[in-house]
């Protein structure tokens, strides 16, 4: 993941000075940041609070946590191979659990 310049704090901090009056312009200079930049952080940002932006990322950590979980017990369910076309299908291995969520629910059922 790309690590970026700003914080989330120093990011609002910007956010709040343009909400103050400061041009766009002036701002993105003072910082050295581009206007799309700025105006990505607007959308995504805009409007939050400190204790709003850490709600959100703890929800972006489970939703990334709970998207890992799916692909994995995904990846350990195989559609059954056709019996008029097994033949072809002989030298593939089943599938190996390789992630721990696979293995807990596997346990689970």
């Amino acid at each position: 993941m790309k690590m970026t310049r700003y914080s989330e704090p120093q990011i609002l901090a910007i956010l709040r000075q343009a909400e103050g009056g400061v041009p766009v312009a002036e701002l993105c200079r003072e910082h050295g940041m581009s206007n799309a930049s700025f105006y990505k952080w607007r959308a995504k940002y805009g409007g939050m609070d400190a204790s709003m932006v850490s709600q959100m990322k703890s929800m972006e950590e489970e939703n990334r946590r709970l998207k890992r979980m799916y692909a994995c017990v995904f990846r350990s369910i195989r559609p059954p191979i056709p019996t008029t076309c097994a033949h072809l299908f002989r030298s593939i291995r089943p599938p190996v659990m390789r992630c721990r969520e696979a293995a807990f629910f596997s346990y689970q059922v």
